[in-house]
């Protein structure tokens, strides 16, 4: 077992324990190895049936294949342009221009939406972006909770290997509209490349792997691109297979050779063992508001959790709450839903949901239900009243009331006092 959890000190969140600011007497929750196991001892093993689950998870993967355009209608997918009507602050923390938008939205050419739809494979990890350019979008980056790394114009990050469909490319030919099995937007275009019948044929395959390892470099044969966890290969004979492109921008197979402590057939068996190693993986990452730096926010460390397990979670935190059996819980007092939780809460399947954050439960310490997240921070109030944070930023265990003991702890923040409710998977 990793050693990461022989020793895992958590003070509600793990970063706290040598906060200055804080006054109060520190609680010290303590999860050791063994805490993991007896917490993964009493998930449900059977929670999904794994080969069902693996095959409903490939056809939504691959869907943007069997598409003949981008789905989505135009409207959608210029929502991003609405925000020429908000106060947006660009990299050097001035507001964007009527003029800068107007050059974004002439060159993002939806005249020619879905005319020419082409199918296309990422080459690498690839941020899809909101507006065809790099540059970020902050709301007031002086206001607490905002500026780095809530870049609004990051609406997700996608893997190396995923299917997607091409519905247009901007005015400069520098980036295109895609639609994948679970995010649409801009992706850069030399990120990706177009795929015919033949490279889709040889590329689904049905025998595919999954990365178990998390940010481990790939080559073909000089450096390519560095995996995470829940990133699909196919495989054939000995070899994995990744994209590359001709001159022309069209994808042609390339054989990769991977370790084998890196990659698993999929799906992995759901197990504590696997849990454990899949979890030991994801913790600790920093956080990645929409996988920007090409980390994980709250969703996508839920997601990609699930994903070597063959189970399909969608992509954003609202909409993961329709992957499993809804019980709303927004009505009850913050110990009632701490008991709910411990009662009807199952260890490594049930996620907790409140507006735009999202956990996996994993079981009870001390009395205390705890959970597993990637979180940026946590909501205090200094001796004037006034609102500022202070940043977890990373994938950690916590109770449901982080910060509870910090001087400035503010209950209307209360992360259990948000909980809406709980979804069983």
């Amino acid at each position: 077992m990793n050693n990461l959890f022989k020793y895992l000190f958590i003070t509600i969140f793990s970063t706290i324990l040598f906060t200055a600011c804080t006054t109060k007497e520190v609680v010290i929750i303590e999860v050791k190895e063994n805490d993991l196991t007896e917490f993964s001892k009493k998930a449900n093993d059977n929670f999904i049936n794994q080969d069902q689950a693996t095959n409903d998870y490939f056809i939504k993967y691959f869907r943007p294949w069997d598409l003949t355009k981008v789905s989505y209608p135009k409207l959608e997918a210029m929502w991003g342009q609405s925000y020429r009507f908000k106060k947006v602050y660009l990299e050097n923390h001035q507001l964007a221009t009527k003029e800068w938008f107007d050059k974004q939205i002439q060159n993002s050419n939806f005249d020619e939406y879905n005319v020419v739809p082409k199918k296309a494979i990422t080459l690498k990890n690839t941020n899809v972006r909101v507006l065809p350019t790099n540059s970020p979008m902050f709301y007031n980056p002086l206001l607490p909770g905002e500026g780095f790394p809530f870049d609004y114009n990051q609406n997700s990050l996608i893997k190396i290997n995923t299917p997607i469909m091409v519905s247009h490319l901007s005015k400069d030919k520098a980036w295109a509209y895609i639609e994948s099995s679970s995010v649409g937007g801009w992706v850069e275009i030399n990120n990706i490349a177009f795929v015919n019948e033949n490279f889709i044929k040889q590329f689904k395959n049905s025998n595919y792997f999954v990365s178990i390892k998390e940010k481990f470099p790939i080559y073909d044969p000089i450096f390519r691109e560095y995996v995470k966890v829940g990133t699909i290969f196919p495989k054939e004979k000995d070899n994995y297979l990744i994209a590359k492109k001709d001159d022309n921008a069209n994808a042609i197979i390339s054989h990769i050779q991977l370790n084998p402590n890196e990659i698993a057939a999929m799906p992995v068996l759901y197990n504590s063992e696997n849990r454990i190693k899949i979890l030991t993986e994801l913790l600790n990452e920093p956080y990645g508001w929409g996988g920007l730096l090409n980390n994980r926010d709250c969703s996508s460390f839920t997601q990609d959790f699930f994903t070597p397990f063959g189970s399909y979670l969608h992509r954003n935190s609202k909409a993961q709450t329709t992957n499993g059996k809804y019980i709303d819980i927004s009505k009850l007092t913050l110990d009632e839903k701490k008991e709910f939780i411990k009662k009807e809460g199952v260890p490594f399947s049930t996620l907790v949901y409140l507006k735009g954050h999202i956990m996996l439960y994993l079981g009870i310490k001390d009395n205390e239900p705890m959970v597993v997240h990637n979180v940026w921070s946590v909501r205090l109030k200094d001796k004037n009243n006034k609102e500022f944070r202070h940043i977890i930023g990373k994938s950690t265990i916590t109770t449901l009331e982080p910060g509870k003991e910090l001087e400035g702890f503010d209950d209307n923040s209360n992360i259990l006092n948000k909980v809406l409710g709980i979804v069983i998977l």
